[in-house]
């Protein structure tokens, strides 16, 4: 009877009859981040980050989601935008098109950062969008692209968030659009400028071609490696060459793949000869070229002598237990783990890019730098000179005096 009752206790226990069945799911494993980044000093609290968990769990639920991960925190002066990213499954955004806009009434956007299919397709292609939720109750909305000059007119204008979309974005020189507008161009700066991982999670597939495109982005898609097994954490902090862009570098223009503002469209072509030549004394654009692809860190430019990265262990104390971490001076505020197969980007902060200051605040001189107070020694001897010289002053008064005596005897 024994062995009967301890068979039936094993196939109670056993973890096919006691697991959930596996199912695939879009959710993020958003607490098995916020581990990994806590071990790097930085991310938010097992709350925030379990309700964060909670939204996207509903958002996925409601939307036909492929891909979900927590973007991270852009702060405000008010309120603070939590940023989540998401793909939606191929064939199925059209048909959420009203959902999306009873969101938009609602108050609450999502972003969405596309590119452009080809030249002559004007729409672009929402593959990734961005969502934004100010209120903590896992509503989410969304937010159309703007224009391309959207991120062209953000490099040249500094300005904290309000947490309010529709707030206007007053400053100098003018911005084209409000807050949710500037807010959407900042999240494509940071995301160009800050998603990295290691070298060799990702490889170009067999079917890109070596050669580069008219518009010089060169290879402007990916895929996973299947390969990949990792690399150590040791190399991985050893070397800014272990870690790569995954992302697209947004030109001078505000875009990722070049346009060029003269070339002609159909409707132009059919203009007059005297229009054309009028255009003869224009000069060609020179085109922009940006770094392609899974660039390593290591080629990005200094600033101000300043490395645009720092890179650290998680614990120097059990190095085998620790965790690679990667942080932009750049963009302070973004953060990167790598543990393994495992990575993820993270940024939290108020959204702006460094910027060296060129001038010193304070001219430095003696008038303005604190001296040392003086020995007693040192107090001493001024003290005796001092009394020297008063000594001598004392005495040429006197020999002026009596010369004076002389002249009036005279």
């Amino acid at each position: 009877e024994e062995g009967e009752t301890s068979n039936i206790c094993e196939q109670e226990l056993q973890p096919s009859s006691l697991a959930p069945p596996q199912v695939e799911t879009a959710v993020p494993n958003i607490m098995e981040a916020a581990f990994y980044f806590e071990q790097a000093g930085v991310g938010l609290s097992s709350v925030e980050s379990f309700r964060i968990f909670l939204a996207l769990k509903q958002l996925v639920e409601q939307q036909p989601i492929h891909t979900c991960r927590f973007w991270g925190k852009i702060l405000g002066l008010q309120r603070s935008y939590l940023v989540a990213e998401v793909e939606f499954r191929e064939g199925e955004e059209e048909a959420e098109e009203e959902e999306v806009e009873e969101l938009m009434e609602s108050g609450e956007v999502v972003e969405a950062h596309g590119e452009e299919e080809g030249e002559e397709d004007e729409e672009k292609a929402v593959d990734v969008i961005h969502i934004m939720n100010t209120s903590g109750n896992g509503v989410f909305g969304c937010l159309t692209p703007e224009s391309d000059e959207g991120a062209e007119h953000a490099r040249k204008i500094k300005k904290f968030f309000t947490g309010h979309l529709d707030a206007p974005v007053i400053s100098y020189p003018p911005f084209p659009g409000n807050e949710a507008n500037y807010l959407r161009a900042q999240i494509a700066r940071i995301s160009a400028a800050t998603h990295i991982s290691p070298l060799g999670f990702y490889q170009f597939g067999e079917e890109e071609g070596d050669e580069e495109e008219e518009g010089g982005a060169g290879r402007d898609s990916f895929e996973e490696n299947p390969d990949f097994e990792g690399i150590p954490v040791l190399e991985m902090v050893d070397s800014l060459a272990n870690w790569v862009h995954h992302m697209q570098h947004i030109l001078p223009q505000g875009r990722c793949t070049w346009v060029n503002p003269l070339q002609k469209t159909e409707e132009e072509e059919e203009l007059g000869e005297e229009e054309e030549k009028a255009d003869e004394g224009i000069e060609e654009v020179e085109q922009e070229v940006g770094p392609p692809l899974l660039t390593p860190l290591s080629e990005d430019a200094e600033i101000m002598h300043l490395s645009p990265w720092t890179i650290r262990l998680s614990c120097t104390l059990c190095p085998q237990y620790s965790v690679a971490v990667v942080r932009s001076n750049l963009w302070p505020g973004a953060y990167t783990y790598a543990s393994g197969k495992k990575f993820e980007n993270l940024y939290i902060g108020w959204g702006h890019k460094y910027k060296a200051s060129t001038k010193q605040e304070y001219p430095s001189g003696p008038e303005i730098t604190e001296m040392n107070d003086p020995t007693v020694e040192e107090e001493q001897a001024l003290k005796a000179a001092q009394e020297q010289a008063l000594a001598a002053a004392e005495e040429e008064e006197e020999d002026e005096e009596e010369d004076e005596e002389e002249d009036l005897e005279d």
